[in-house]
């Protein structure tokens, strides 16, 4: 069951959603995942990521995903997750900033 959010409103919400997972994919195909904690700056999710394989991943193939998982913690959630889809650009030698192209909650049908 997924629910689109209009990429301003993801945004507000960020900060709410704590930290996510990074997910990008290697030379060799495989996913790669980074928890980690973005920050809203400039319209996009500025993340400080390091210098090791989530950067150079991001920068070689910048279609990544962001996959904030449900907090227990939160009611508003309701059980549900927020998948963004974007496109990464590395901004500074261990920060990437993402550009949100879509944003869904999404959990597992009743």
């Amino acid at each position: 069951m997924s629910i689109e959010v209009p990429i301003d409103e993801l945004l507000a919400q960020v900060d709410d959603w704590g930290w996510c997972y990074l997910a990008t994919v290697s030379d060799d195909g495989r996913a790669h995942l980074l928890a980690i904690r973005p920050v809203v700056v400039d319209g996009a999710l500025r993340l400080e990521v390091g210098t090791g394989r989530a950067r150079r991943n991001a920068v070689a193939r910048p279609e990544v995903a962001l996959v904030f998982p449900p907090r227990v913690d939160a009611a508003e959630h309701d059980g549900y997750s927020l998948v963004v889809d974007g496109r990464a650009e590395a901004v500074a030698d261990a920060i990437v900033a993402i550009t949100p192209t879509s944003a869904v909650l999404h959990r597992p049908a009743p």
